[in-house]
């Protein structure tokens, strides 16, 4: 099988971009803290343990107002901090130098300190094409990242990139490590032999008729390259594109070379990236904690594919997938319709479904994949660049050229987003697993701004709503089934879990996440079974002819035993509608 990489239209698998010309060089404004202090509008006043004021209100009142008084300024006492402190009240912005010298001779009070004012850390990048990153920003369709940025910027965590490969770019060097070329054919990878240790990208561009019958030509993509920038492109570094997850490092693995790659240098890459072992490959120094594929061909997940996921996932490493540009449902081509992945729909910039996004309920989350064409316009031009994800490339036509930045559009473009927003997670707190991560992601998504026909998944991704949430919750042990279970006509399907490793019995708040695909959920009674038979109703043929269950149901468990094999049972009671369990989680 071969497979081909997903940024472009839905008429061809090749990169579609435009050269989007650039503004002159300048520095975007920062949003930190101010150059010079702000006068005070409030003091905080330490009195020792032993004075009167340090326990009474009305002592700290009257010695507040004296000073104040004293140093021919308004001084009021506000209230008490949590730390005991005195909270004093100056009335309105002014020089405190006066009242603060009143504190200091007291030898009752242990301190005194302007009430001063924190500011976000998460500057705009002066990257000088962020501008043209709406992707990242714009509150319609973009993915709310700077806001993530205050908190983690994905440092410590290698996001392994199995694409074309890697062809130099200053703006993303800094965050390259070590990487492997798994094409085995040299015809493909154009390198004068099969495997070795330099992913570099020799170029992707075939002649007419050299990939199939009735296949065009094609000049080279540098996909990988695009793919790379937008996970962790360097940022603050007064040049190009800003990256998702900028403290991160990309290893690239070469798996697309001329005319697409075969799944089994694919799988092999998948293996080693992740941390396993491929015979005649040295050992990954470096493995990653997340991994984007943003390629594809058309045909369901295969075993070859889904034993390498799953082994990949067991290993701690997030799997994400691009859904395919065939404005087509996505469970017809892999690896986007494997389990244990997370699938990416693309949206455009006014948050619709871009036109050639494939779609379908095996979709996880959409992010931005960008349309640098409308969908009425002609198949292979570029006429709105702007709309497009702009990142890292390289302006040869065949072999390496000059480094550039260009925009394309694709679920190739999408699955990086999540890659990047995987990477931010992790490096927040590093203990998410990839079951996790996904599930955070999924659930943090806001509604899209446009419509989707054909179902994108939970929505399109929020980078700050995503970090926040996972940075403010304790982890706790979660189990999770991915594997899909139809879910037919007047029949009972059962979902297991098999729980171990945790200690008594389980909480009286057991979390348990269920997500069923269904177009009649009135039909479905939906139970949780515990390992000792005993039944647990969430969902009781309610919702009338509503679509979908996906939501999380907290139950008191506390009388059964944690470790076991635990069930979500589905029946549906009548005809015409038919769905699957899509996954379910138990979080203790």
């Amino acid at each position: 099988m071969s497979v081909t990489l997903l940024a472009g239209t839905a008429t061809t698998s090749m990169a579609l971009s435009a050269a989007d010309p650039a503004p002159a060089a300048r520095t975007l404004p920062a949003a930190g803290a101010p150059a010079a202090a702000a006068p005070a509008e409030n003091l905080i006043v330490g009195y020792k343990s032993s004075a009167a004021e340090a326990g009474s209100n009305d002592a700290a009142a009257a010695d507040v107002a004296a000073k104040g008084k004293k140093a021919s300024k308004k001084a009021k006492f506000e209230r008490r901090l949590g730390t005991g402190a005195a909270l004093v009240t100056l009335g309105a912005p002014a020089d405190a130098a006066a009242v603060m010298a009143q504190f200091r001779a007291d030898p009752d009070v242990a301190y005194v300190e302007p009430d001063s004012r924190a500011y976000a850390l998460a500057v705009t990048p002066n990257d000088t094409e962020y501008a043209k990153q709406w992707d990242l920003f714009e509150p319609t369709a973009g993915m709310n990242v700077p806001a993530a940025w205050d908190k983690t910027t994905g440092s410590g965590v290698t996001v392994a990139v199995i694409d074309t490969g890697y062809v130099a770019h200053s703006d993303v060097a800094p965050n390259i490590v070590a990487g492997y070329d798994f094409i085995s054919s040299s015809t493909a990878a154009r390198d004068g032999n099969g495997r070795d240790n330099n992913p570099a990208d020799q170029g992707d561009w075939s002649a007419a008729g050299e990939c199939g019958t009735g296949s065009t030509a094609s000049n080279s993509s540098w996909h990988g390259t695009h793919v790379a920038g937008t996970i962790a492109a360097a940022t603050g570094n007064s040049k190009g594109v800003a990256g998702i997850a900028y403290g991160a490092k990309i290893q690239p693995v070469r798996v697309l070379g001329k005319c697409g790659g075969a799944t089994s240098d694919i799988v092999d890459a998948i293996t080693w990236a992740s941390g396993g072992s491929v015979a005649g490959v040295p050992a990954n120094a470096t493995p990653a904690k997340v991994i984007n594929m943003s390629l594809g061909g058309s045909g369901a997940c295969t075993a070859t594919y889904q034993n390498a996921i799953n082994a990949a996932v067991g290993r701690g490493t997030t799997v994400v997938v691009a859904a395919g540009n065939s404005n087509a449902n996505a469970s017809g081509f892999s690896p986007a319709s494997c389990n244990n992945v997370i699938n990416v729909a693309s949206t455009n910039r006014t948050g619709d479904r871009s036109f050639y996004s494939n779609f379908g309920t095996i979709i996880d989350v959409s992010a931005p994949g960008g349309e640098t064409r409308r969908a009425t316009d002609t198949p292979g031009t570029v006429t709105t660049p702007e709309n497009g994800i702009l990142s890292t490339l390289n302006d040869g036509a065949t072999t390496p050229g000059a480094e550039i930045y260009k925009p394309y559009q694709g679920t190739s473009m999408a699955a990086p987003h999540i890659a990047g927003l995987a990477a931010l997670l992790v490096s927040a707190k590093p203990s998410l697993t990839p079951a996790q991560v996904e599930s955070a992601i999924k659930a943090n998504a806001r509604p899209l701004a446009g419509t989707c026909t054909g179902g994108c998944g939970t929505g399109l991704a929020d980078a700050a709503a995503t970090v926040a949430a996972v940075t403010s919750t304790p982890t706790t042990p979660s189990f999770e089934n991915t594997a899909d279970f139809a879910v037919a006509d007047n029949a009972t399907v059962e979902s297991p879990i098999t729980v171990s490793g945790v200690t008594g019995n389980a909480p009286a708040a057991l979390q348990v996440g269920v997500n069923i695909v269904h177009t009649y959920i009135g039909d479905l009674k939906v139970d949780l079974v515990a390992p000792d038979g005993t039944v647990y109703t969430l969902h009781n043929r309610a919702g009338g002819s509503a679509d979908n269950i996906n939501q999380t149901y907290t139950v008191n468990a506390s009388s059964e035993l944690a470790n076991g094999t635990w069930k979500l049972r589905v029946n549906d009671n009548a005809g015409g509608d038919t769905g699957k369990i899509d996954s379910w989680s138990l979080g203790f």
